[in-house]
């Protein structure tokens, strides 16, 4: 399993927000799974092709308990771009897991139902299928005896202002940032107080392609650590003011738009003064490029 892989199922895999998520997409806010009532799953499943035992691998996976008796069985994907046959993926993970429970009956185990979310931080909308059917090309006649299976897909970025403000684990900070991006291109921190520092920013760098937000954490290290994305944003601020070269200036000023005009007009003049062609200045500053021209 790559870095990346393992870097991206931490922040979820944290009980409080596990149980944030689901209680959030699944029942609307209402406080229905307690983190305490969780428990790890084995994300590994196996079955039989060719002879030999594959395993089917889950993102994040834990048991819902009630008074030490598994009510249900949930599981995470993340998903960063559309796969047109991911119906086709949950209902493998699903039915290994029935099919283990299966097999646990005649040991006394219990049978309880398996849910699965896949959450997608794609830009774009989700326009793959949805469900088994939608992935099978049915000739006619079949059409009434194949049975369907639906998917759970949540868009994080489309999700709704109301929606993000119903969470109250670090996730809304991550949902905040997806929603705040795809509809302005701009990012307004939250000052929220993160519990897991590190592993919002190792999620956020993740799933946006872009390792400053893990750099900003890494950095901290070494100084005063960040608690919230106000703090973070400052140090793309600084970074990009301070360090003096196209990439930092770059992130500093696509991550941060808090800036007044003095600091705008600033930059302006340094990146001039270093050479840089007058039409990377204008993309790098953007809406800001025509007030500070003079």
């Amino acid at each position: 399993m790559g870095e990346k892989d393992v870097v991206e199922k931490i922040l979820e895999d944290y009980d409080d927000v596990f149980a944030d998520i689901v209680n959030v997409l699944l029942f609307d806010g209402r406080q229905v799974i307690d983190p305490s009532e969780l428990e790890a799953a084995s994300p590994v499943s196996a079955y039989k092709a060719d002879g030999k035992i594959r395993g089917l691998e889950r993102d994040v996976a834990k048991y819902w308990k009630k008074q030490n008796i598994r009510i249900a069985f949930v599981g995470f994907e993340n998903q960063t771009k559309e796969d047109k046959l991911m119906p086709l993926r949950v209902l493998s993970y699903d039915g290994s897991e029935y099919r283990r429970q299966y097999s646990d009956t005649e040991n006394g185990g219990s049978i309880y139902p398996v849910v699965t979310l896949v959450l997608y931080f794609g830009e774009k909308r989700w326009k793959a299928p949805l469900n088994v059917c939608g992935v099978l090309d049915i000739p006619e006649e079949f059409k009434p005896f194949v049975s369907d299976y639906r998917m759970n897909l949540f868009e994080i970025g489309y999700l709704t202002d109301e929606q993000v403000d119903k969470f109250d684990s670090d996730f809304k900070v991550v949902a905040d940032y997806f929603v705040q991006t795809r509809k302005s291109g701009k990012y307004v921190p939250n000052p929220q107080t993160l519990d897991h520092v590190q592993a919002v920013l190792q999620a956020l760098s993740v799933f946006t392609k872009d390792d400053s937000f893990e750099k900003a954490y890494n950095d901290s290290q070494h100084g005063e650590r960040v608690r919230n994305m106000c703090e973070v944003v400052e140090r793309f601020k600084k970074e990009g003011y301070e360090r003096g070269d196209k990439h930092g200036y770059e992130r500093g000023y696509e991550r941060a738009k808090q800036e007044d005009k003095q600091e705008y007009i600033k930059i302006a003049a340094k990146l001039r003064d270093e050479g840089m062609p007058e039409e990377k200045i204008r993309k790098i500053l953007g809406d800001n490029y025509d007030k500070n021209i003079s």
